[in-house]
């Protein structure tokens, strides 16, 4: 990104405060030469789905399938999927769920062995897609008041990675989120697990 650096990221931030949506989105896809957009297909994500390929039909959309999905999620992809026609990039770990329940099964937070577990399906994976696909930007439905480190970013923000981070959603609520799944006939889907979060408010690693 040459304009929307980390030096000029709160300027532009200010400049989106008050804008739709759609137009944030589409103001920063001007200036991005290697856009993705991650998912996991949890509640409210065909929201963002459906918003960025109205503006890039063909962005790849990763999505990192830690292989303990619900059966509703696994059926809502194939709806959103098919419904978006998404440029869909599947990554997934390289061990089996199988394999991993006799080795470690699914351990809890004070278990030593969650790091690893939370390493395997989720992690690895991740920093494999981003290392093939190199984005510029990076959208992702981060939104405020989910976590304490999803509150201290904004629609625009740098991570670690040194990516660009678009939450074009970022300040909208449930309720507001409802309604622009139900002006655009969007089916939501709420039974959905993450077997390396263990609680709602943890973050996984992926973006803190």
């Amino acid at each position: 990104m040459k304009k929307i650096n980390k030096q000029s990221v709160q300027k532009y931030n200010e400049a989106l405060k008050n804008e739709q949506p759609l137009y944030r989105v589409s103001q920063v896809l001007e200036e991005a030469v290697n856009p993705i957009i991650t998912t996991n297909f949890r509640p409210y994500e065909v929201a963002i789905l459906h918003l960025v390929t109205q503006v890039k039909k063909d962005i790849p959309v990763i999505w990192c399938d830690t292989g303990y999905n619900t059966i509703q999620t696994y059926k809502h992809v194939e709806y959103v999927r098919e419904l978006l026609d998404l440029n869909l990039k599947i990554y997934v770990p390289k061990q089996s769920v199988a394999y991993r329940n006799v080795i470690m099964g699914i351990p809890d937070l004070d278990n030593p062995s969650h790091a690893l577990f939370s390493e395997q399906v989720k992690l690895e994976p991740f920093k494999r897609a981003m290392k093939e696909w190199s984005p510029d930007v990076w959208f992702t439905n981060l939104r405020k008041g989910q976590t304490a480190f999803r509150d201290s970013i904004d629609v625009l923000s740098y991570g670690a990675n040194d990516v660009l981070k678009v939450s074009p959603f970022y300040d909208y609520d449930d309720n507001q989120l409802d309604e622009y799944l139900e002006q655009n006939n969007l089916k939501n889907e709420f039974k959905y697990y993450d077997p390396t979060k263990v609680i709602e408010n943890r973050e996984c690693g992926i973006h803190n």
